[in-house]
C-alpha cells in the first residue's frame, strides 16, 4: 500500500476530531495522525503551493457524518477553490500555527477570536445564517475582516414553524399523537386542550420575522401586540415599551428578537410570571434571549401554561426538566431548516465568496 505523507496534501482537506485522534483526508484517502502531530499536519496547509484560493469550511457533524444540507455548496466550492474542511475548531486555535493561505472562512458556528487570529490573512467570514451573533464584529472590523450573511431566506419558514408551535403546544398536538400511537384510545379520554385562535398574541421583536409571524396569525383572528426598542411607524398592532406588560396582556408570548448585549436574558422571571399559567411561550429566535433556569423554574412550578422551543441557551444541550414535561415541544433549532431555503443560503454564500475574491461589492454584506 502506498504512504503519503500529509505534506503532500494538494486540495481539500479535512480536519476532523470525532475521537481523540484527528483525521486528515482527501477524498477518498485518508491519515490518521497521532494526537501531538496535530500542529505538523496543520503546518503543511500552509506549506502547500497551492493553485486556487483557500477557503476554510465549518462543517457540521452529525455522528460521525459530515451534514447532507452543505453538499450543494460545498460542491461548487471545490470546484473554484481549494477547500479545508474544519470539524473541531479547537484544533486550530490550540496550534497556534498560522494559516497563512487561506483568506475565507464559511461560518456554520460560533467564530472564536482564537480561530480568527490563527488566520492572519483571513478577509471574508461568509456566515451561513440569518443572525451573526455567532461571530465579534467588532473584532472583525478593527481587523479589516468583511463579514456577510444570508438574510431574508428563511423568514417564512421560521414564521411558520412559530405558527406551529402555538398551536401544537395549545392543541397537544404531541401528546395526541402519542395517545394514538400507544392504543390508548377508547380505553381512556384524552384531555382537553386549549383554544388555539382568537386570542391576544404578543411578539418580541416586530422585524421581518416578527412580520411574518404577524401576518399569518391574522388569519387566526388573533389580537397582535408587540414589544421592541422603537414603536413601528405605519403598524396597527399595538406597542408595548414595557416587556412584562406586553407578557401580562398575551395569551401566547413569542421571541422573535435578534441575540445582543440588550437582548440576553430579556425574558426572565418577571416576564415568566406576567405571562401567568395559563400563557404559552414561543421562542424560535435565540436561546439566550430566555433566561432558561428560570423558564424550566416557572414551568415545574406551573407558574407557566407551556412552551414551544426550537432553540436553547446552550444548544445542542437541553435541560433534562424539559425532556419529561408533556406542555413543552422541543425542535432541534430547525427554523429554516427547509431544502429550498438552505439551497438559498448555500447560494448566497457562494456568491459573497466570488465577489470578495474578484474584488466586487458583496451581496449581502454586514461588515
Amino acid at each position: 500500500m502506498e504512504t503519503r505523507s500529509p505534506f503532500m496534501l494538494r486540495t481539500s482537506l479535512l480536519v476532523c476530531s470525532l475521537s481523540s485522534v484527528p483525521v486528515f483526508s482527501v477524498r477518498s484517502r485518508a491519515w490518521t495522525l497521532p494526537y501531538n502531530s496535530r500542529s505538523l499536519a496543520m503546518r503543511s496547509v500552509n506549506d502547500q503551493n497551492l493553485e486556487k484560493e483557500c477557503v476554510l469550511v465549518q462543517t457540521p457533524v452529525v455522528g460521525s457524518k459530515l451534514h447532507p444540507l452543505l453538499g450543494s455548496m460545498l460542491h461548487i466550492l471545490e470546484e473554484r477553490y481549494s477547500v479545508i474542511y474544519l470539524v473541531d475548531d479547537v484544533d486550530v486555535a490550540a496550534s497556534r500555527t498560522p494559516l497563512s493561505t487561506i483568506r475565507a472562512l464559511v461560518a456554520r458556528r460560533e467564530v472564536s477570536v482564537d480561530l480568527i487570529e490563527s488566520l492572519p490573512n483571513l478577509g471574508i467570514i461568509a456566515n451561513h445564517a440569518v443572525g451573526t451573533d455567532n461571530i465579534d464584529l467588532d473584532y472583525c472590523r478593527r481587523r479589516g475582516i468583511r463579514v456577510t450573511n444570508t438574510p431574508d431566506v428563511g423568514t417564512d419558514d421560521v414564521a411558520d414553524l412559530a405558527i406551529l408551535l402555538m398551536l401544537a403546544v395549545r392543541r397537544k398536538l404531541c401528546k395526541a399523537h402519542e395517545f394514538v400511537r400507544a392504543g390508548v384510545w377508547g380505553e381512556t379520554l384524552f384531555p382537553l386542550a386549549s383554544k388555539g385562535s382568537g386570542l391576544q398574541l404578543g411578539i418580541l421583536g416586530l422585524g421581518q420575522i416578527g412580520m411574518a409571524i404577524a401576518k399569518r396569525a391574522e388569519n387566526f383572528k388573533y389580537t397582535i401586540s408587540y414589544h421592541g426598542r422603537t414603536q413601528k411607524p405605519g403598524v396597527s398592532y399595538t406597542f408595548y415599551s414595557n416587556l412584562s406588560e406586553l407578557a401580562a396582556n398575551s395569551d401566547i408570548l413569542v421571541v422573535a428578537c435578534s441575540l445582543t448585549d440588550d437582548t440576553k436574558h430579556l425574558v426572565g422571571e418577571d416576564v415568566l410570571e406576567a405571562l401567568g399559567p395559563e400563557g404559552t411561550l414561543i421562542n424560535i429566535a435565540r436561546g439566550q434571549i430566555i433566561d432558561e433556569c428560570a423558564l424550566v423554574k416557572s414551568l415545574v412550578e406551573k407558574r407557566l401554561g407551556g412552551a414551544g422551543l426550537d432553540v436553547f441557551e446552550d444548544e445542542p444541550y437541553v435541560h433534562k426538566e424539559l425532556l419529561n414535561m408533556d406542555n413543552v415541544i422541543l425542535t432541534p433549532h430547525v427554523g429554516s431548516s427547509t431544502w429550498e431555503a438552505r439551497k438559498v443560503m448555500a447560494k448566497l454564500v457562494q456568491d459573497n465568496i466570488d465577489a470578495f475574491f474578484a474584488g466586487k461589492p458583496l451581496p449581502t454584506p454586514v461588515v
